[in-house]
């Protein structure tokens, strides 16, 4: 699996990130989702990047222009709920793209013991198609690993992309591992090192769906 980590290099992403991660700026929920967003279109356009092209002619007012444009099928998938910001940021990039909704979340057995449970998805047939897989933070790796396992059942993509904001070392490493022999990319804006022992990223930057949505019961 190729990796590919933006914080690597100076761009405007770090001024995402550091208001996402902040404890002040991430008060305010819709700033929250509008960075996450933000986030999603930018990976977005560096995916864009890898697409097969076709040229078309294109018919103006006063003559025809010859445009490259992307002869791929894509499929937006997204992780529910936190993914829903990063879902919108990504399908604004590429409009044209099916859709596929997953419910995983986790559901604790103890203060610091979990299973992940995935209970409902949604998605057209991805036979051939380019698949986006969008889920903010990869903590453990095992939600979108399970993910990416269950929509094999539903056709074989040409190529896959995880797409998350920050992920720790150790869920890089896991997921590296489920997907090894997949035709898979992993876009994500930063790596941190640890987890703490309830399996949350540290420094992350908290819950990202309480964040953007408010907290649950």
């Amino acid at each position: 699996m190729q990796i590919n980590i933006l914080n690597k290099q100076n761009s405007v992403v770090n001024n995402y990130l550091a208001e996402l991660r902040s404890i002040e700026v991430q008060k305010d929920s819709m700033r929250f989702r509008r960075n996450i967003e933000r986030i999603g279109s930018i990976m977005a356009y560096e995916v864009s990047k890898q697409l097969e092209y076709k040229q078309n002619d294109i018919t103006t007012p006063l003559g025809v222009a010859h445009v490259n444009q992307p002869a791929d099928n894509i499929v937006v998938g997204s992780i529910m709920r936190a993914g829903l910001p990063m879902h919108n940021g990504v399908l604004d990039t590429f409009d044209h793209a099916e859709n596929c909704f997953i419910s995983a979340y986790r559901k604790y057995t103890s203060k610091e013991s979990f299973e992940i449970h995935l209970e409902y998805v949604a998605t057209p047939n991805l036979d051939g198609k380019v698949l986006i897989i969008n889920d903010p933070m990869l903590a453990t790796g095992k939600s979108l690993a399970m993910t990416i396992e269950a929509l094999r059942r539903y056709g074989k993509p040409k190529h896959t992309h995880v797409m998350c904001v920050i992920g720790s070392q150790e869920g890089v490493d896991f997921l590296t591992k489920s997907l090894e022999g997949f035709d898979a990319t992993l876009w994500i804006a930063a790596v941190d090192e640890k987890l703490d022992a309830h399996k949350y990223i540290v420094p992350g930057l908290g819950d990202a769906g309480d964040l953007a949505f408010g907290e649950k019961m």
